[in-house]
C-alpha cells in the first residue's frame, strides 16, 4: 500500500512514525512546501528501519509527480490554529489552500482514499468533495474520532477501567458544537448511570465531561503549541481499517445525501470503513435531547461553509 502524507509538520511527521513502525505501508511519499524540511524527515526515517521488525518501505519526499498511484493521501497542510484563535477563523485561508492541493492529489492519484486532518477538517472535506470528483465515499474527515478518544479517556478515568472497555462517541462537528449521545454510551455493556450505581462509583457529571472534552485541544495547545500525538494516532487507526478492511465503526467525518435528516454537509456519524474507504453510514437513534444538539451542530457547519467558500469562489 502506498501512503502519502501532505504537509510534514508536528502531525503529519508523527503520521508517517507510526506508518513505518506498523508495517502498514509498502511505500511512504511526503510532500512539503518546506522541500529541504521534507527531506530531512525522510533521511531521519530512514534510519530507523535498522532497528524495526516491520516491512522495509520505500521513503521518498519530493513533487506532485512522486505521489502517483497513492492508495491513501493524508492532507494535514495547512495554515495552523494559534494559541486565542479557533479552528474556525483558519476556514477562509484553508479553505484556498486545499483547493489547490485536492487538484494535484485528484491528478496523480484519482483512485487514492483521502484522509482530511487540517482544519476546519469538516469544513475542508466538503471543500475538496466540491472542487473534485472523489466520490464521497473515499474523501474522509478525520472529524471526532480525537474527540471520542479523548471522551473515552475522561470516562475512564472516572470508572477506573480501561478506555476500550467504554463504548461511545462525539459527534456532529468537530469543534465546540460537537456532543456526546449518552443515550448511545455504555461501560462494559452497562450504559454509564447504571454501570456506576451498580459499582459505588460517583455519578458522571455529563455537562462537565462534554466541556472537558472540548476543552482539552485547547489546553494541549495552550501548553504545547499544537496537538500530534493524539491526532496522528486517530489517523492511524483510520489507515488501519482500510489497510485491513475492518470493517471498524469509527466516527469520522462523511459527506451525508439524506443520512441523519442532513443533505450535503459533511458531519461526524458512525461509519463502516474498510478498503474501499467509507463503505456506509450507520444510523443510530438520538433523544429529542441530542437531535437538538445534532441539529445546532449541523447549522454551525453550514455557516462556516459559506465563510470558506467565499474565499474558494473568488468571493
Amino acid at each position: 500500500m502506498k501512503i502519502t502524507v501532505v504537509g510534514m509538520g508536528a502531525v503529519g511527521t508523527e503520521v508517517v512514525g507510526h506508518l513505518l513502525n506498523s508495517g502498514v505501508a509498502t511505500e511512504i511519499a511526503v510532500i512539503d512546501q518546506a522541500r529541504d524540511k521534507a527531506r530531512a524527515e525522510i533521511w531521519d526515517f530512514s534510519h530507523i528501519t535498522s532497528f524495526i521488525y516491520a516491512q522495509n518501505p520505500r521513503l521518498t519526499a519530493g513533487e506532485w509527480d512522486d505521489i502517483a498511484g497513492s492508495d491513501v493521501v493524508v492532507i494535514t497542510a495547512g495554515a495552523q490554529i494559534k494559541v486565542g484563535t479557533t479552528r474556525d477563523t483558519v476556514a477562509r485561508v484553508n479553505g484556498e489552500i486545499m483547493r489547490k492541493i485536492i487538484a494535484e492529489v485528484e491528478r496523480t492519484s484519482p483512485n487514492a482514499i483521502v484522509l482530511m486532518v487540517t482544519n476546519p477538517v469538516d469544513i475542508l472535506t466538503h471543500v475538496a468533495l466540491r472542487h473534485s470528483s472523489f466520490p464521497k465515499e473515499r474523501v474522509i474527515s478525520l472529524g471526532t474520532i480525537i474527540d471520542t478518544a479523548r471522551f473515552m479517556r475522561i470516562v475512564s478515568e472516572h470508572v477506573g477501567i480501561d478506555p476500550k472497555n467504554i463504548f461511545g462517541w462525539v459527534l456532529g462537528d468537530h469543534s465546540e458544537t460537537s456532543f456526546i449521545p449518552w443515550s448511545l454510551v455504555n461501560v462494559c455493556g452497562l450504559d454509564v448511570d447504571t454501570h456506576c450505581a451498580l459499582n459505588g462509583v460517583a455519578p458522571i457529571d455529563r455537562d462537565a465531561v462534554r466541556a472537558r472534552v472540548i476543552q482539552v485541544g485547547l489546553d494541549i495547545l495552550a501548553g504545547k503549541g499544537n496537538t500530534n500525538h493524539g491526532i496522528a494516532a486517530a489517523v492511524y487507526r483510520i489507515i488501519r481499517a482500510i489497510a485491513g478492511d475492518e470493517h471498524s465503526v469509527l466516527p469520522v467525518g462523511t459527506l451525508l445525501q439524506g443520512e441523519y435528516g442532513v443533505v450535503d454537509a459533511v458531519m461526524s456519524v458512525p461509519c463502516v470503513i474498510g478498503r474501499k474507504g467509507r463503505e456506509r453510514v450507520l444510523a443510530a437513534r438520538f433523544t429529542a435531547e441530542e437531535q437538538a444538539a445534532f441539529d445546532a451542530s449541523h447549522a454551525h457547519v453550514l455557516s462556516v461553509l459559506a465563510r470558506a467558500e467565499e474565499v474558494a469562489n473568488g468571493g
